[in-house]
């Protein structure tokens, strides 16, 4: 790991780390093994699709509405589009839907980010010539209005020439920083992502790459609720503020008095937004859009009266006893319930 890596993440601000403690807490809440309703997930991981490719692509420039990617990936014809617009979707959902499903088998190196270029560009015939290919001319990065045009020039990125020696270094330094584990998760993919949109290694696709690796790094980590709240709407929604944290972070980088800050803060703030939707999902009213029939059988049977014992849950929800006493472990552990008393005389009410 590089001096400057360690430098940049040791001097961070109070309120950096008191983020980063908010989001592993509500993290923890996201309970690892409550086997939520896999047809649910299923529908929200798909809608999450929908809404990650609009975002991500509307950022860069793209008119597609959520509806009209929705056509799109359906197979519906989609009128008064650009051909490139449609090209660059497909190629995104596409790719999102395969890190989504194959997330724990891919590894995290630079031979993955050039074929996540590589296929993210597969449709778009302009790109066909430098897909997968770092830059061979120099590229700027530009500030894009809600009418898709250019406002304004962020930063200059790295040189052609010295793009190749640059990803090494950063992605070698990544990888070290994963694995001796030194410092949080979140604070080394903050840093990649800042140095990747600096760097700007492709001609074309850098903002939509960075945010593929989001979602990957994130779920690498252990922040497995990713696929079911859109991080890239996030980030749409917060645009103005996404450019300007780049731009006061990017214009210092390269100088002896790198500032992370700036895009740190607004990068936690987006996960931890992120991390506050998903822990939603376990709130009281939408229990039953995520539980399975007979979780919400049991949990339909405790809202309606002021205590119950197990047995008498079993009666009246209809579920048997062994699958009762699974169903209260889940619900206790989502604080969703609490049990009052011990032994043969234990009953459970709402919380």
């Amino acid at each position: 790991m590089s001096t400057l890596f360690i430098q940049r993440l040791e001097k961070l601000p109070p309120e950096i780390w008191s983020k980063i403690i908010k989001i592993d807490e509500l993290k923890g809440q996201w309970v690892s093994g409550v086997k939520l309703n896999p047809q649910i997930l299923g529908r929200l991981k798909r809608s999450v699709l929908v809404t990650s490719t609009g975002a991500s692509t509307r950022i860069e420039g793209a008119k597609l509405s959520d509806e009209d990617v929705e056509k799109l990936m359906r197979g519906i014809s989609v009128q008064k589009i650009a051909d490139r617009d449609k090209q660059e979707v497909k190629g995104y959902y596409e790719l999102l839907q395969n890190v989504f499903e194959a997330w724990e088998t891919i590894r995290f190196s630079e031979g993955t980010i050039k074929h996540f270029h590589k296929e993210l560009l597969k449709y778009v015939e302009k790109d066909k010539l430098h897909r997968g290919d770092y830059k061979r001319t120099e590229n700027k990065v530009h500030m894009i209005d809600t009418a898709g045009q250019s406002v304004g020039i962020l930063f200059d990125t790295t040189p052609a020439y010295l793009t190749s020696k640059e990803m090494l270094e950063l992605v070698e330094a990544t990888q070290k920083a994963f694995k001796e584990k030194r410092f949080p998760a979140l604070l080394i993919i903050g840093n990649f992502l800042v140095e990747f949109l600096l760097i700007h290694p492709f001609q074309d696709g850098n903002g939509r790459i960075s945010r593929i690796l989001t979602n990957l790094l994130l779920l690498q980590n252990g922040y497995e609720y990713t696929p079911y709240v859109s991080h890239e709407k996030l980030v749409e929604d917060n645009k103005a503020d996404y450019y300007l944290a780049l731009r006061k972070s990017q214009k210092t980088m390269r100088s002896k008095k790198a500032d992370i800050v700036p895009w740190l803060d607004f990068f936690l703030t987006i996960v931890q937004s992120q991390t506050e939707m998903a822990i939603g999902l376990l709130s009281e009213e939408n229990v039953e859009k995520i539980f399975s029939p007979k979780q919400v059988s049991v949990w339909k049977y405790l809202m309606s009266v002021e205590e119950a014992a197990p047995a008498e849950i079993a009666k009246n929800a209809k579920v048997a006893r062994p699958t009762v006493n699974q169903v209260l472990g889940k619900l206790m552990r989502l604080k969703k319930i609490e049990r009052i008393g011990l032994g043969r005389s234990t009953r459970y009410r709402k919380r």
